[in-house]
């Protein structure tokens, strides 16, 4: 989760101790981290299922540990360079089970389709479950709010910057399904979208943070205290992570065979729920406060970051681990990659104007859950001549707004966050 880049407002004082919020948040954690630590530590190899829980378990309380952390960190954080190292850091649990895959297989062909079912399940799982889920809890709020039915919500003009930065991301992924590999050169490409996307942030216009739960209790901490905890939180979160991803993710396609279920399914779906849970559960309370556009925003923003930086990794890590230049995929893998980036396309174009409506809400998610079923080429590539069809369509109602969307990661105005929630800010 790119936490420097959501539109939001000032953050309310707790209404309890910050040190009751933070030890029951940090009890809760220590449940699900200390048996991972133990095991591993231990040298202890468990049946496949329970070591998924246990491990499995740790990575999402780490995952939490470091969503906290990133959102209380912009109190404190300023200047590009630490804006990006805010962004990595906090993206490490959605990342670091997939990179395994894609750095094993640079030795061990076999991890290939893991690298691409993970890739492709965090993507798709984003868009097709995350934005519309948002979008449609917002909307539920906003009717008992007004006592009117609403029919869309209104994004910032912030997020035309980020529309157009995972436009131009997604129009330059179909080269990986046309070329039936995801080349260094294009993972390099990607990286550097990145980089620019992250200067674009870290230039933009300074608004307050708007921390909840045990992010805004961190943040009413005394300044010295609450960054020695905010850096205790990214060390403990960021060694556990590191600890865990490799037996996660090896014991995620051991219980894979273990249950007889597919395990690139698994994979693709499994490990990205994991690591995204926060970032999910995170956004659906900002969609319930009344927040909408905060909360899509915080989306938007990190479908960014994986349609650049986790597919741009992916060769390098690749390369890392012993392979050539390009991580080639199998049939299967590049249809896979054909659906998601027309999924994206789609859902972009849908958008474009900066109103993301209820119809196309529910029309991500109803082409989210049919794929399930789906298990055959013919069916899968029907699915991607409908996310088409749809892009199509929306580019054509939207059609007035694409030039201005297009230029705007070079000439938009960006958003992030910086400065303590109570003071002023200088923009």
């Amino acid at each position: 989760m790119l936490a420097t880049s959501r539109p939001a407002v000032a953050v309310r004082p707790a209404a309890r101790s910050p040190w009751r919020t933070l030890s029951r948040s940090a009890l809760i954690t220590a449940v699900f981290i200390v048996p991972a630590v133990v095991v591993r530590a231990a040298g202890l190899h468990p049946h496949p299922v329970v070591a998924l829980l246990v491990y499995g378990g740790a990575v999402v309380a780490a995952s939490f540990l470091l969503a906290w952390a990133a959102e209380a960190a912009q109190i404190d954080v300023s200047g590009g360079l630490a804006i990006a190292l805010l962004a990595l850091i906090a993206v490490l649990p959605e990342y670091a089970v997939d990179l395994y895959y894609a750095y094993s297989s640079g030795h061990a062909p076999e991890y290939t389709q893991y690298a691409a079912a993970n890739m492709t399940g965090s993507n798709r799982l984003l868009m097709g479950l995350g934005w519309p889920v948002v979008v449609l809890v917002s909307l539920v709020v906003a009717r008992k709010a007004t006592g009117s039915k609403a029919a869309a919500v209104s994004l910032e003009p912030a997020n035309r910057v980020e529309l157009g930065f995972l436009l131009i991301a997604g129009v330059a992924a179909f080269a990986i399904p046309a070329s039936g590999q995801i080349h260094l050169g294009l993972g390099l490409g990607l990286l550097a979208w990145f980089g620019f996307y992250l200067y674009k942030i870290s230039h933009g216009d300074v608004e307050e943070p708007d921390l909840i739960g045990t992010a805004a209790a961190l943040g009413e901490l005394p300044d010295r205290t609450r960054r020695i905890a905010v850096a205790a939180l990214f060390a403990v979160a960021g060694a556990v992570i590191l600890l865990c991803a490799k037996p996660f993710a090896d014991n995620l396609v051991a219980a894979g065979t273990e249950l007889g279920i597919d395990r690139f399914l698994l994979v693709q779906w499994l490990a990205p729920l994991a690591s995204e849970a926060p970032e999910f559960i995170i956004a659906t309370i900002f969609a319930s406060r009344g927040k909408g556009a905060a909360a899509i925003g915080t989306l938007i923003s990190s479908k960014v970051n994986q349609w650049t930086l986790l597919i741009g990794s992916l060769p390098v890590a690749h390369l890392l681990g012993g392979g050539g230049f390009s991580l080639a995929l199998d049939s299967r893998q590049i249809e896979e990659v054909l659906l998601t980036a027309t999924q994206t396309l789609m859902g972009v174009m849908l958008i474009l104007a900066l109103r993301f409506h209820r119809a196309t809400a529910w029309a991500l998610l109803a082409l989210f859950v049919v794929q399930f079923p789906i298990t055959s080429t013919e069916g899968r590539l029907l699915l991607c001549g409908i996310y088409t069809a749809v892009a199509v369509a929306g580019l054509i109602v939207h059609r007035r707004h694409l030039t201005a969307t297009v230029a705007a990661p070079f000439v938009g105005h960006a958003v992030r966050h910086g400065g303590h929630p109570h003071l002023p800010t200088d923009a």
